[in-house]
């Protein structure tokens, strides 16, 4: 995996390479549902000459705004038009067999020049061999933000860009591990939800967070709703219902912190100091930055889905045209372990009003720390309510 540096800071306050990043554009957020997106292209076959690159989600989530926003502005920087190439982005329908049939789909349409796919279950060998059909004629072939399983599929794609899922983990477990210290909570069980807990950026962010959150806690339960927010919803009801005591509530998917954040409400599981679950989650929806807001979720992981979008468009182009100069440029370890992989950083949110993490409760390198006030100011510098 590629090594991640400890940004410059104070440790008492925020890192000074923010402001360095925003300007790189490092952007926002997660994984899951529904929100409408601006498009980077017509997902239609492209005018008579044009080939396409094109990026298949998981599912519909606001993340996917900020990551097509990437795409956007990639081939603007990167010069598709001149090119005769588009990029474009179709959203899955939430199941793997629409990824299955969308792969299959472009085996019979010649304008398709690269695909990027985020791969929403990481062990389903179909999903595997289109990739692999795909790439016998031809078509350039990468993961982004979700994985093959490495182990048994690492040969489907040359290059991943994306979180490192497992240091994302790490970091939401060391910060949840902090806020139940100064809470006096030294021991208890902790539940985490997902879409599909046999998703590989979901499966590394729960074995990170369970290793970092440390043994005091248990996990109790890992819980999936196949991004369904009602499930998701229902799966936070149970989890209080069936383990009464629970010390942490983990959300691992965008939605999942609305959903914690509401049922929590629902069952006054914050209402006093004895009753306080520790909530932390991944990715920054509107509604969980207004949750944040309102003090009812204690610290966001969140990721940089517009540079992955910007680096998707980089990648595939140099692919498309052979320049391996560019390609060994962004995967310099090529060849040694982990060299396919290109990260994209992480960033902690915590409230404006007494965090219970510190940058100094933070033993993990490369990770921008970042109050909720200035958070929402980047998201605004560059049009974007939510990840």
């Amino acid at each position: 995996m590629e090594t991640l540096t400890r940004p410059e800071a104070s440790r008492t306050g925020v890192p000074v390479r923010i402001l360095a990043l925003c300007v790189g554009l490092a952007a926002v957020a997660g994984c899951g549902p529904k929100a409408a997106a601006p498009t980077a292209g017509t997902p239609s076959s492209a005018p008579q000459g044009v080939k396409r690159f094109i990026f298949i989600t998981n599912g519909d989530d606001p993340f996917w705004d900020a990551c097509n926003a990437g795409l956007v502005e990639g081939a603007r920087r990167f010069g598709l038009e001149e090119r005769g190439l588009r990029a474009v982005m179709e959203k899955n329908n939430g199941t793997a067999q629409g990824q299955i049939e969308k792969l299959r789909q472009y085996g019979s349409q010649s304008d398709i020049a690269g695909v990027a796919i985020s791969v929403i279950q990481a062990d389903n060998a179909a999903i595997v061999e289109e990739m692999k059909n795909l790439a016998a004629r031809g078509v350039k072939i990468i993961t982004v933000d979700g994985d093959v399983n490495r182990d048994a599929f690492r040969d489907a794609r040359p290059y991943y860009i994306g979180t490192d899922n497992i240091v994302g983990g790490r970091l939401l477990g060391r910060a949840a591990r902090a806020i139940l210290a100064a809470r006096g909570r030294t021991s208890g069980g902790y539940v985490q939800f997902a879409g599909f807990t046999d998703n590989d950026n979901a499966r590394a962010r729960m074995n990170g967070f369970r290793e970092a959150v440390g043994e005091s806690y248990t996990e109790v339960d890992r819980m999936p709703d196949e991004m369904d927010l009602t499930r998701a919803r229902d799966n936070v009801r149970t989890a209080l219902v069936n383990h009464p005591g629970l010390a942490a509530l983990v959300g691992i998917w965008a939605y999942n912190a609305p959903a914690i954040a509401e049922v929590m409400e629902e069952r006054g599981a914050r209402s006093t100091a004895e009753k306080m679950l520790t909530a932390v989650t991944f990715d920054a929806q509107a509604a969980a930055l207004e949750r944040m807001a309102e003090g009812k979720i204690d610290a966001m992981v969140v990721q940089n889905p517009f540079e992955m979008g910007v680096q998707t468009v980089r990648l595939l182009r140099a692919m498309h045209e052979a320049d391996d100069a560019t390609v060994a440029e962004m995967f310099p370890n090529r060849g040694q372990p982990d060299g396919d992989l290109l990260t994209t950083g992480l960033r902690l949110i915590v409230p404006d009003t007494d965090p219970l993490v510190k940058p100094e409760d933070i033993d993990i390198d490369g990770y921008e720390y970042l109050p909720l006030s200035r958070f929402r100011e980047w998201l605004a510098q560059y049009g974007l309510s939510s990840s």
